[in-house]
């Protein structure tokens, strides 16, 4: 009885946690003025994000086989694929992303300083940040193929080998992952305190820099080694696609159910807070775009501590907050399942199941963007030089919100069955996998209430920026 303790506190604070959500209005960050709030009823965003997925877990444990669990994730259909197609893919599109990348440095710096008709930023963050990044986790991950930095890097990886005739650095194993944690977070907190979505020349610079530092980086250490342990755009986009339903494997590029690349494969506890670190800085990209953060910041500025200090203090201290409570479900976990597994082993297995939750509020945060700008982005593609002088944008639907909710509602729900996957294929038994999920379902429905509060939020642009 005592054990149940915990868990039944956990809910009890959820639950009181809901009842002071109030009527809201959905949006979709990005360039201010571009959306238009629509109103949520309060019961929906309460209803969808606690009881939904408690719902949810309760038809999930239900399911109790574990070959018919095994099945489900395991099942694959593998697709035909040419020798010809698969070259071209390789050498081809890798050079011409090269030459988009630098088309999009030279318009930036030269072109219109309007945000909306310049290539660089909508093509960044419409064309490239909202659209592209969608079609990771819809479809599958093709950014070893696109990625120019990885071309580029391979391009300096053969001058060092034949012009200088040195060898590839060791990357210290002691670092792991965490260099990108660090990068992931640095550069959202980038994105949000800085111009580089209103001006042009600002974004290249960061793409500049950036470009620096990846290739350099990349050179040193070995291609391999930078893009898949150090780079944050790489490991955003691998961690994406492993929700996709196309998967390339041993075999080539298989059909896969949505989330079957998440139900397998342990990683240590860099990689865990990566993958605490993108469900939280898609969060934080929403959070500061709030009422109620603007409030808050201007209280707190208004006790003498500098904006920019504010930003960073809240986007280092909400990584630390929503990793410790995950830390903690797994040590609760353990308690609950009655194991010998050690609570970092559980901690470490069941983080891919919170991928799925980052992938949904994501795609509920930035189709809107995206498809509110894409007659901008159609516009600037065909004119890049000089764009028409009226771009237009979509406007959204009122039921457009209630799609938002939808999409945040099925990432979770889709967490939610990745964790039951992932809880069979450690216990053993019945009842020890479904008491192993109790403490990160409750962690799931914290997420879905906070996450469907801040799409419910009128859009508001951030204090001091």
């Amino acid at each position: 009885m005592s054990r149940s303790r915990p868990v039944v506190r956990w809910a009890l604070g959820i639950v009181c946690a809901t009842l002071f959500v109030g009527e809201a209005a959905a949006h979709a960050g990005g360039l201010s003025g571009t959306f238009k709030p629509v109103a949520v009823p309060s019961w929906l965003v309460v209803a969808t994000g606690g009881g939904v997925i408690g719902a949810s877990f309760l038809l999930t444990s239900l399911v109790t086989d574990h070959a018919f669990i095994r099945g489900i994730t395991e099942w694959r259909a593998a697709l035909p694929t040419r020798t010809t197609a698969r070259t071209v893919a390789v050498r081809g599109v890798p050079w011409l992303s090269v030459g988009v990348l630098a088309a999009i440095v030279m318009i930036g710096w030269t072109g219109p300083s309007v945000a909306a008709a310049n290539l660089a930023i909508v093509g960044v963050w419409a064309g490239w940040w909202a659209g592209y990044t969608m079609t990771t986790y819809l479809v599958g991950n093709t950014w070893p193929a696109v990625n120019p930095w990885r071309a580029l890097a391979g391009l300096g990886a053969l001058l060092r080998d034949r012009v200088l005739d040195r060898p590839t650095r060791r990357y210290p194993e002691r670092l792991g992952a965490w260099p990108s944690v660090v990068g992931l977070v640095g550069l959202v907190w980038l994105e949000v305190v800085s111009p580089i979505a209103q001006q042009p020349r600002t974004l290249v610079g960061v793409i500049v820099g950036y470009s620096v530092v990846t290739v350099a980086g990349a050179v040193i250490y070995g291609r391999e080694t930078w893009f898949g342990v150090v780079d944050p755009i790489a490991r955003v986009f691998r961690w994406y696609g492993r929700v996709a339903p196309l998967q390339r494997t041993g075999r080539g590029i298989e059909f896969v159910l949505p989330g079957g690349g998440l139900a397998d494969g342990r990683s240590g506890a860099d990689e865990t807070a990566f993958v605490v670190a993108l469900l939280w800085v898609t969060t934080y990209d929403g959070l500061v775009a709030t009422p109620a953060w603007a409030t808050a910041i201007r209280t707190v500025v208004g006790w003498g501590l500098p904006p920019s200090v504010v930003y960073l203090g809240t986007a280092i201290a909400g990584f630390g907050c929503f990793l410790y409570i995950y830390r903690v479900a797994a040590r609760w976990s353990r308690r609950t399942a009655d194991t010998y597994v050690t609570a970092g082993y559980l901690r470490d297995w069941f983080a891919p199941a919170l991928v799925p939750i980052a992938a949904g509020y994501h795609l509920a945060h930035f189709l809107g963007y995206f498809l509110s700008l894409s007659p901008a982005l159609v516009a600037v593609i065909a004119q890049p030089i000089a764009p028409p002088a009226a771009i237009r944008t979509l406007v959204l639907p009122a039921w457009f919100g209630t799609l938002q909710l939808a999409f945040v509602l099925a990432g979770h729900m889709l967490a939610v069955w990745v964790a039951h996957a992932r809880s069979f294929a450690i216990f053993p038994g019945r009842l020890a996998p479904i008491r192993s999920q109790y403490p990160f379902v409750l962690v799931m429905v914290f997420y879905t209430v906070f996450s469907m509060w801040i799409v419910g939020q009128p859009y508001t642009q951030p204090p001091y920026l």
